[in-house]
């Protein structure tokens, strides 16, 4: 399924790479064929890790400018679409193993996180929503002091604070996870709900938990949610990897991804009860490991500093226009008429920053809302051919 969004003009989608280098790794593949020492199965499914550890590199890479943007989650959801797709492709060549014991075992329970990840892509979208809702109050105080055609006055100022107010209210409300948002119905899927809950009637187990991704409640946590996908998230033993042909270290390989940009989607957008306490831990002999350590070491350490432990997002987006908007409040109070060119031109500064982020608000929120509802269905897709194979599996037994 070809990706829906757009990028930037000027700059390559990281897609296009991607594509590329999966061709080179193809092109590999057919060598290997050559010698007979080689197993097509092993030089597959160590590709996928070196293409997995390739990717994450690049992520890390980014300087400070560029971490947790709106570009830089788009990178990242690019990042999963290309692993998920790999990791699908290795399934279906390995079709009669992962549903055959003990594979079945690994195959069950990253479907049960895939599951719930649906959620996690609900919440993400509902705050995407929030974040337009600020972006017209933005709106709003550019236009109310936009100075092009006539002097400062001060009914522009007091339409100016009254939408500065209406922002602190909603940002505020924001941070409560009981917000009105929470009691509204999510779906990027609505018309197979039904089909995807008759392949769970066919296949369940024990350690399967109810899903609410079309229908979340008040009391629906994000943070639950992460840690309840975090929940016996461990690599495979060396017995267990060699018993599953090295399939079970591949799940492993894409249920830490699946995480790691979970918890940075949650992280970086405002989510109903965002905790950003989730223990991530990788084993060292995994190559990928340390440039997503790295990664999840970077969005603790942002989450810690002082201006951002009560903000609604990580997103760089978001930090701008909370440290504007308190400038531009305090501005607006103070102002007294007529202004001084030295208040004239603070005000402009601070109009032109709001401006460059309701710029970046109107360029990247669309695109970042198509690529989540992708990444949905492809989740869902995947997860429903996973259930294909085990229900097939099951009726043959």
């Amino acid at each position: 399924m070809p990706s829906t969004h757009n990028h930037p003009a000027g700059s390559s989608s990281p897609l296009a790479s991607i594509g590329r280098s999966i061709w080179t790794r193809r092109d590999q593949f057919h060598s290997v064929e050559a010698n007979p020492e080689s197993s097509a199965r092993e030089f597959e499914l160590q590709s996928f890790q070196k293409h997995v550890t390739d990717l994450f590199h690049d992520l890390s890479a980014v300087g400070a400018d560029e971490f947790l943007s709106i570009a830089w989650i788009q990178k990242l959801l690019d990042v999963y679409v290309s692993c998920l797709e790999e990791f699908r492709g290795i399934f279906l060549k390995n079709k009669e193993q992962v549903s055959k014991s003990p594979m079945d075992h690994w195959t069950d329970e990253y479907l049960d996180r895939s599951l719930k990840a649906l959620d996690i892509c609900n919440a993400a979208r509902d705050g995407i929503e929030k974040i337009r809702m600020w972006h017209k109050h933005l709106e709003i105080v550019l236009c109310a002091l936009d100075s092009r055609q006539r002097a400062y006055c001060e009914a522009q100022f007091r339409r100016a604070r009254k939408a500065l107010m209406d922002l602190a209210l909603e940002m505020l409300d924001g941070r409560d996870s009981g917000s009105a948002f929470s009691h509204r119905n999510w779906s990027f899927g609505r018309h197979n709900a039904r089909k995807d809950q008759n392949h769970r009637r066919r296949h369940t187990s024990s350690g399967h938990s109810r899903s609410h991704s079309w229908s979340i409640s008040a009391s629906w946590s994000a943070s639950k949610q992460l840690q309840s996908i975090a929940n016996n998230l461990v690599a495979p033993r060396g017995n267990e990897n060699a018993a599953t042909n090295g399939l079970a270290g591949s799940v492993f390989t894409m249920s830490s991804v699946l995480m790691f940009v979970l918890s940075a989607l949650v992280a970086a957008i405002p989510c109903q009860d965002r905790g950003l306490n989730t223990h991530i831990s990788i084993p060292p002999q995994f190559s990928w490991g340390i440039p997503l350590m790295s990664l999840h070491e970077r969005i603790m350490e942002e989450s810690k500093k002082r201006e951002r432990q009560s903000s609604n997002g990580l997103l760089k987006e978001i930090y701008q226009v909370e440290r504007c908007t308190r400038h531009m409040t305090d501005l607006v109070d103070l102002v007294q008429f007529p202004l001084t060119e030295e208040q004239k031109t603070e005000l402009e500064q601070e109009l032109q920053e709001l401006a460059s982020i309701c710029e970046k608000f109107k360029n990247g929120l669309d695109p970042l809302e198509r690529q989540i509802r992708e990444v949905f269905h492809r989740m869902k897709n995947c997860r429903t051919e996973g259930l294909e194979l085990l229900s097939r599996a099951s009726s043959l037994e």
